[in-house]
């Protein structure tokens, strides 16, 4: 039976960059298991839920992610500079630091240090795989189980 929107499924899948770097994996790292969504339901990536709709329970593919499908491209306004004097006690920062950022209504979200000099950092609030062509081998492993 082909999967549908709606269906409960756990899938394998490795996905990498155009030069072949892992970034992550269903089966070592963050997520050593299947990952479980329900199709068609925007709770992964879009063009990793449209990819598994009309697969079948074991069958294997391929996918090719452009930004617009995967974690969109890179916006320069996410950019920004933090005076110094602005940034909590804690260790030096340096480049390739995350940062964990509070909006004002008290959500906290990801940054990564770009720049560091004497009276400002510059941060990175775009995801890290925004701008990037994503592969991905995929692996139905289960459906509505």
């Amino acid at each position: 039976m082909s999967i549908k929107k709606g269906d409960k499924v756990r899938v394998d899948y490795e996905g990498s960059l155009d030069d072949g770097t892992v970034f992550d994996s269903s089966s070592h790292g963050d997520h050593s298991h299947p990952i479980e969504f329900e199709a068609g339901s925007c709770q992964v990536i879009k063009g990793f839920d449209s990819a598994v709709i009309g697969m079948k329970k074991g069958e294997k593919k391929g996918i090719v992610l452009k930004p617009v499908d995967a974690y969109g491209e890179t916006d320069p306004m996410a950019i920004q500079k933090i005076p110094r004097e602005h940034l909590p006690n804690g260790p030096e920062p340096k480049k390739g630091m995350m940062l964990a950022l509070n909006t004002p209504d008290g959500r906290q979200f990801p940054a990564t240090i770009k720049e560091v000099n004497e009276k400002e950092i510059v941060v990175d609030m775009n995801h890290p795989l925004a701008g990037k062509t994503l592969h991905f081998k995929i692996k139905i492993v289960g459906v509505n189980d």
